[in-house]
């Protein structure tokens, strides 16, 4: 029995020993996973897969590992039995990289099961799926539209982030290995990145050389942009400046921009952009064609997703304004990064969030008029395919350059050069608002019509205004367009809105009555939905207030020279009944003789004081009443005579 007892507990330690041994990897290979060193976490979290110890949590990192790493053919089997096993402790960003790895894999069908799934439990508004289920139609009627071939100085390195410089290109790269190869980039488990550029001489002959001068250091370099007159560079670089490099509260050395200056030749003077941060990454600058706005990816507070595309103000003199999140147009849950503003205020980046081929692909949107929220316009293939394609590039004669990691390449990314043969026609959407009146009474008009027509006379959508007069529509604005309004009983009106870079327009309209429908003995005051003309206690002098609605009566009369009108004028019951109606003669007179001094012909006027013979309430004499009510009998009428 004791020998039984002493086995029992040996066995009863192993066990324990075993499960804490495998507690110390998996919590070594989680320090490796928050520190962003995935390749080491990959290999640990296998080996403990292997062995039989299975967890949501080890599944959810391994499947990440892969994902963040490119690996999507790794990381779909991974996803596919976290999605299985434990549906019920996932969150939707685990749905959508699934999704995400299937796209990638040419499994388009069984990745709108899943996405379906992400939109189910992301979307409110019940519109999601109409956005994300059409999305493979529309990139392939955008696709042959390039031509690309390998970019000639490719390695059998990465080499990407491609940039316009002098009469060739900056790019980064990790080919010198023989410097460098002792400082390994834990990301990717890759040498660490510099930039470099492509020099022509005078008689045409290029080489690749290390930009010269403090850019490159012993950790990450990678994407730049150079102003138009090739002295301010700006680049992504980890945390790293006089020598010294810094982490983040997780040990993790995050990415900055910098800015560099050249002189005799050499990029010098590096300071860091004053709104870096050491617990989040900023990348990717790029600059907008005036070089006032300096845009960037980041994940600093404030993102949407994995990353963000934000913008800031260039102010000058080392200063800098506020970075501005692009909004949920452009930015979504998933990574949005590299982008690139183009000469015709076109803003490119890539994107694994909006409905793409796979991996990383590029988009294109207007951004004109400092707006962002035109339609996001997948630019198809050859560009895009099922791996990461990104960091593109293009220039005022429609030749440029991105990076990708498809098969087809020299190294683990490789730049490619294209020609653009047929502009993709980005969507332009105006949005058009407004209100419609009349435009005597200016009384808005509701359920009045305002349609879109285009140039070639055809309806093209239509709308009514609300109980507020007011309308809203948009409209294709890489087309001229005519904005018609319509009500029974006044005579059309529309404006011409000419192609635009979609600036948002306001277009108000003032309706003319075909004819004024009233007859003999009507008041013309209802008829135009005139407020009412109001007098001061004891006084008949024309109100500001009351001026503006006879200037109405004014243009009617101008309008329609046959109409003849009477003025018809009260008081309330206050004072005797002799000295009121003296005081509504007197009202009557000064309206009419107002009109009369306004251009209306006497002879087409008339008025008469009734005083307070026909009250609109029950405030006769010795009737207590508020001033209000009192007002309401001191009135003027306008009476239709022909």
């Amino acid at each position: 029995m004791l020998k039984n007892i002493l086995l029992f507990s040996i066995a009863i330690l192993g066990i324990q020993s075993s499960l804490f041994a495998q507690e110390r990897i998996l919590e070594r290979a989680n320090q490796k996973y928050n520190e962003y060193s995935f390749s080491p976490a990959i290999d640990i979290y296998k080996k403990v897969l292997e062995k039989g110890y299975e967890s949501p949590d080890l599944l959810k990192k391994l499947g990440n590992a892969y994902y963040f790493n490119g690996k999507y053919e790794d990381a779909a089997p991974i996803y596919e039995q976290l999605v299985e096993k434990y549906d019920s402790v996932i969150t939707p960003d685990y749905l959508f990289r699934y999704a995400q790895t299937l796209k990638t894999l040419g499994e388009y069908q069984k990745s709108n099961i899943i996405m379906s799934r992400f939109v189910d439990a992301t979307d409110q508004s019940g519109d999601g799926k109409t956005k994300v289920f059409d999305y493979l139609a529309k990139i392939e009627e955008n696709s042959g539209r390039y031509d690309i071939e390998q970019f000639q100085y490719n390695s059998k390195y990465s080499d990407f982030a491609p940039a316009f410089y002098e009469d060739g290109l900056i790019f980064s790269s990790d080919r010198d290995t023989g410097n460098f190869a002792r400082y390994r980039h834990t990301w990717n488990s890759k040498d660490f990145l510099d930039l470099f550029s492509v020099i022509e001489d005078e008689s045409s002959n290029a080489s690749v050389v290390k930009v010269q001068g403090d850019v490159n250091t012993r950790l990450h370099e990678s994407t730049s942009i150079v102003t138009k007159d090739g002295s301010t560079m700006y680049f992504t670089r980890n945390n790293f400046l006089d020598g010294k490099k810094y982490k983040d509260g997780n040990g993790t050395t995050r990415l900055k921009i910098y800015q560099a200056t050249l002189v005799d030749g050499e990029w010098i003077d590096i300071t860091e952009l004053p709104f870096n941060g050491d617990s989040y990454s900023i990348a990717h600058p790029a600059l907008s064609p005036d070089e006032k706005i300096l845009y960037f990816a980041s994940d600093m507070p404030g993102t949407l997703g994995g990353s963000d595309i934000f913008k800031v103000q260039i102010i000058g003199d080392g200063t800098f304004g506020t970075p501005v999140n692009l909004g949920k147009t452009i930015n979504t849950e998933a990574r949005e990064t590299f982008p690139f503003v183009a000469q015709e205020d076109v803003l490119y980046f890539a994107s694994d969030g909006h409905p793409g081929l796979g991996g990383l692909d590029v988009f294109a949107t207007k951004i004109a008029f400092d707006e962002y929220d035109q339609p996001i316009v997948n630019l198809g293939k050859p560009i895009n395919t099922k791996y990461d394609d990104f960091s593109f590039i293009i220039d005022e004669s429609k030749e440029g350059y991105f990076a990708s990691n498809r098969l087809d390449g020299m190294g683990e990314d490789d730049i490619y050069g294209f020609v653009e043969n047929d502009p993709i026609q980005l969507e332009c959407l105006q949005d058009v608002t407004g209100t419609v009146r009349d435009r005597i009474s200016n009384e808005i008009l509701v359920g009045a019509t305002v349609k879109i027509i285009n140039e070639e006379n055809n309806e093209v959508s239509s709308t009514i205004t609300d109980s507020k007069g007011q309308y809203s529509l948009n409209l294709d604005c890489n087309k001229g367009n005519f904005v018609r309004a319509l009500m029974e009983g006044y005579v059309p009106s529309e404006e011409y809105l000419s192609k635009s870079y979609g600036k948002p327009q306001i277009v108000d309209f003032y309706l003319e009555r075909d004819v004024v429908s009233g007859g003999f003995g009507d008041d013309l005051a209802k008829l135009l939905q005139l407020s009412t003309i109001y007098f001061d206690l004891n006084k008949y002098d024309i109100r500001p207030d009351a001026e503006i609605e006879i200037q109405k009566v004014i243009v009617a009369m101008e309008k329609y020279p046959s109409l003849k009108i009477k003025v018809n004028a009260h008081t309330d019951s206050r004072g005797n009944d002799a000295y009121n109606l003296w005081l509504s003669q007197q009202r009557a007179e000064a309206t009419v003789g107002y009109m009369i001094n306004k251009g209306i012909s006497a002879d087409r006027l008339g008025g008469e004081g009734f005083g307070e013979e026909k009250l609109l309430n029950e405030c006769g004499n010795g009737v207590p009443c508020s001033k209000e009510k009192h007002q309401l009998n001191r009135r003027s009428e306008f009476i239709i005579l022909e």
